[in-house]
């Protein structure tokens, strides 16, 4: 899995569907579909895996799950590499 930082807004707006998918809506008020692969807690934080529903490359995204003022869910960019790497290990570990 890899993370990608291609852009995208750090906080990102999203609607959650009863499907596994959700809509990420960039800076450019462009909207983005996702499939939830898993989320995962590493270190009392929660973190999902999205992959693009238009990707051919197969690529997921790894996001940072926060709470908002409001009490809402956002996603953030993992910003840290130590962090981002250690998320990657827990979720290549739990592929074996």
């Amino acid at each position: 899995m890899s993370h990608n930082h291609d852009g995208h807004d750090h906080d990102h707006d999203h609607d959650f569907d009863l499907d596994n998918t959700i809509v990420l809506i960039d800076e450019d008020e462009t909207e983005h579909v996702f499939t939830v692969l898993e989320y995962l807690e590493v270190d009392e934080q929660l973190y999902a895996v999205l992959m693009p529903q238009d990707s051919e490359d197969e690529q997921a995204f790894i996001f940072k799950v926060e709470m908002d003022e409001n009490g809402e869910e956002i996603l953030m960019d993992i910003e840290d590499d130590e962090e981002f790497e250690r998320i990657v290990a827990v979720l290549e570990s739990d592929e074996d």
